[in-house]
C-alpha cells in the first residue's frame, strides 16, 4: 500500500489504456533479427504481424509500425509512452474534454478519430487514476487500528483484574488452612498463587506498553442507535446491516474495490436517460448516446481526481465543493450543446434534466454494488 500502491495504480491504468487504444495486443508474429535491434528499416519488408508486405514506415493491412525493438529501453519507452504521451493523442483528446466536449463527441461521433484517444480507453484511465488517487486519500486512515488498540486494552484490563481477585482469594484460602492447621500441606494453593502471580505481572508489563490515551469511535457499527440495532423485512438488505454493524470499513473497502471494478456499468445505466432527452430525433442513436455518456463520465472522474489531488496539497475545502457545484453544470451544458448542436434553451432544460437523472444513476449504480455484496 502507500504511494509505490498508487504509481502501480498510474502505469497499469496507462498500459490498459493504451493497449486498448491501439486495438488491443500484435496478433501473432514474433520479430526476427538479433535481440535489441530493429529488424525493419522503416521502409518496407514483410508485416510480422499479419504478413503483409510493407510500402512503408507502417503496415497498410494492420497498422502496426515497421519499427520494432527487443531491449529494455524500449520497454522502459512504451511504458512512459503509454502512460505520458499515448502517441499524441492523449494531449489532444485531454484539453478538448475539458474546454470542448462537445465538439470531441460530434468530431469522434462522425468519424475523426484517429487524433483521438478511444472514449474507452480515455474511461478506464481516468478510473484507475480516481483509483490511485482515493487509496492516496485514505492511506492514513488508522481509526480501525486504535479501536482496536482501545479494545485490547479494555480486554488487558478486565483480564488483569480478574486474575488480582483470583490471586486474593486463593491468598485467603492459605491464610484460612494454615489458622486452622499449622502443619497444612499448601503446596497445591501455592502452585495456584505463583500462576496467578505471574499472570498478573505479564498483564502489568504489556498494559503499560499500550497508549496511555487513544482517540478513537464508540465502536459500534454505522448502522445501529444507541441500544438496538437496525433491522428491515428483506433478508438480503438485512445481511448488508449486519455487515456494515460487525466490520464497517470491511465493507466500506469492498463496496469501494467493488465500484472500480465494475465502474463500466454506469454507461450502460446512463444510456436510456439520456436517449429521453432524445427520443425524438432521427439524427442521433445510441451509440452517440454511450459515446457521450463516457466522455461526460471520464470528464467528471478526472474532475474528482483534480480535487482530490488539491485537497491532498492543502487547498481549502470550501473552494474545491465550490468547484464540485459549479464545473459539472458548466461542463454538461457545453456537452449538450454542441455535442448535439442544441440551442441555448434546449442545452438548458436538458441540462437541469441530466443533473437530476445523474442522480439516479448514481443511486441505481449504488444500489447495484449493494446487490452484488448480497449474492
Amino acid at each position: 500500500m502507500g504511494e509505490a500502491d498508487g504509481i502501480g495504480d498510474i502505469l497499469t491504468g496507462g498500459i490498459i489504456a493504451r493497449e486498448i487504444d491501439r486495438g488491443g495486443v500484435d496478433r501473432g508474429g514474433v520479430a526476427t533479427g538479433e535481440a535489441g535491434h530493429d529488424p525493419h528499416d522503416g521502409a518496407g519488408g514483410i508485416c510480422p504481424n499479419c504478413g503483409a508486405t510493407r510500402s512503408g514506415p507502417f503496415c497498410q493491412q494492420c497498422g502496426q509500425s515497421g519499427h520494432l525493438h527487443r531491449n529494455m529501453m524500449g520497454l522502459v519507452h512504451d511504458i512512459l509512452h503509454g502512460v505520458f504521451h499515448f502517441e499524441g493523442k492523449f494531449w489532444n483528446t485531454l484539453p478538448m474534454l475539458a474546454l470542448h466536449p462537445g465538439d470531441l463527441t460530434r468530431r469522434y461521433v462522425h468519424g475523426e478519430r484517429a487524433k483521438f484517444v478511444t472514449p474507452m480507453a480515455m474511461f478506464l484511465f481516468s478510473v484507475f487514476l480516481l483509483f490511485a488517487a482515493v487509496n492516496k486519500l485514505t492511506m492514513p486512515d488508522v481509526s480501525g487500528a486504535a479501536a482496536g488498540m482501545a479494545k485490547a486494552k479494555v480486554e488487558m484490563g478486565k483480564a488483569a483484574q480478574q486474575s488480582a481477585d483470583n490471586l486474593t482469594k486463593l491468598q485467603k484460602q492459605r491464610a484460612d488452612a494454615l489458622a486452622a492447621d499449622p502443619k497444612a500441606n499448601t503446596a497445591d494453593i501455592d502452585k495456584k498463587i505463583k500462576a496467578e502471580q505471574a499472570d498478573v505481572q505479564a498483564m502489568t508489563n504489556v498494559a503499560a506498553q499500550l497508549p496511555a490515551k487513544i482517540q478513537t469511535d464508540t465502536g459500534k457499527g454505522l448502522l445501529h442507535g444507541d441500544d438496538t440495532e437496525w433491522h428491515s423485512d428483506i433478508p438480503w438488505l438485512d445481511r448488508q446491516i449486519r455487515g456494515v454493524n460487525e466490520n464497517g470499513a470491511l465493507y466500506a473497502y469492498k463496496l469501494k474495490m467493488a465500484s472500480y471494478k465494475y465502474s463500466w456499468a454506469l454507461i450502460p445505466i446512463s444510456m436510456p436517460f439520456i436517449w429521453l432527452m432524445f427520443f425524438w430525433r432521427r439524427d442521433v442513436g445510441m451509440y452517440d448516446h454511450a459515446i457521450f455518456a463516457i466522455h461526460s463520465l471520464s470528464f467528471m472522474t478526472l474532475l474528482a481526481v483534480g480535487l482530490i489531488a488539491l485537497h491532498i496539497v492543502g487547498i481549502a475545502s470550501a473552494w474545491l465543493w465550490l468547484a464540485w457545484l459549479i464545473v459539472p453544470p458548466v461542463h454538461m451544458y457545453k456537452h449538450l450543446k454542441y455535442a448535439y448542436r442544441l440551442g441555448r434553451f434546449g442545452a438548458t432544460w436538458r441540462t437541469f434534466m441530466l443533473l437530476t437523472m445523474t442522480t439516479i444513476t448514481c443511486s441505481l449504480f449504488f444500489a447495484f454494488l449493494i446487490w452484488l455484496e448480497a449474492e
